[in-house]
């Protein structure tokens, strides 16, 4: 996995953690637990802005980086193969 992959699956990772925390302050009807959910996602949420930033920056300063640009290459290549045969 590359870099790029890398930072982006945690990405994903994240936001799917927030969203967790995010259903079970909602799903419970302890005060305490749902304060205590809400703040971590807020925490999550300052996070995942920062590691956005990040990647923004890596993908900027190494354009390689990118998963978009690897996963179209990708495909075009297979697509290539596929004509010459």
């Amino acid at each position: 996995m590359t870099v790029g992959e890398d930072l982006h699956q945690t990405l994903t990772s994240l936001e799917s953690i927030r969203t967790n925390y995010e259903q079970f302050a909602q799903s419970t009807q302890d005060q305490q637990a749902q304060q205590m959910f809400q703040q971590g996602a807020q925490q999550l949420d300052s996070m995942i802005d920062d590691l956005k930033n990040r990647v923004d920056y890596a993908e900027q300063e190494e354009p390689q980086y990118k998963v978009e640009q690897q996963m179209t290459g990708q495909q075009q290549g297979q697509q290539q193969g596929q004509q010459r045969q």
